[in-house]
């Protein structure tokens, strides 16, 4: 019976995270299922990206 229980409560979990990350990707936090994955040359690169492969104005 309590490996019963652990199957429910773990099943109960994954379907909360599910929704949790569903909500989040809904709000434009992350991608989780719905939209596909960007590619990188799309993504602006980060200030720390640039301030590293950039050492030359040191």
């Amino acid at each position: 019976m309590e490996i019963v229980v652990a199957l429910v409560f773990s099943a109960a979990v994954l379907f909360g995270a599910d929704r949790l990350l569903l909500w989040l990707e809904r709000r434009g936090h992350v991608n989780w299922r719905r939209k596909g994955r960007k590619t990188l040359s799309e993504e602006p690169t980060a200030e720390l990206d640039s301030m590293l492969s950039d050492r030359s104005h040191r």
